[in-house]
């Protein structure tokens, strides 16, 4: 069970969003990053979602089908 990494944001709401939308169609995701986007010294350091390898394609499904509200 390896984590992947399915999408970079650059700030934090976009991130949660879309972990939030993953979490309404019980998908399980981590996000990395998220505190070291605020301390970069004004460089774009990526925040990013990882979910399992195994529910990857599915997580692309749930994003781009739009089901999750």
């Amino acid at each position: 069970m390896a984590l992947v990494e399915f999408a970079r944001y650059y700030n934090s709401f976009e991130a949660g969003l879309a972990r939030s939308r993953l979490a309404d169609c019980d998908i399980d995701s981590v996000i990395f990053d998220l505190e070291m986007s605020n301390y970069a010294g004004g460089l774009s350091i990526p925040i990013r979602l990882m979910v399992l390898e195994e529910d990857l394609a599915a997580a692309r499904m749930a994003l781009r089908s739009g089901d999750a509200p």
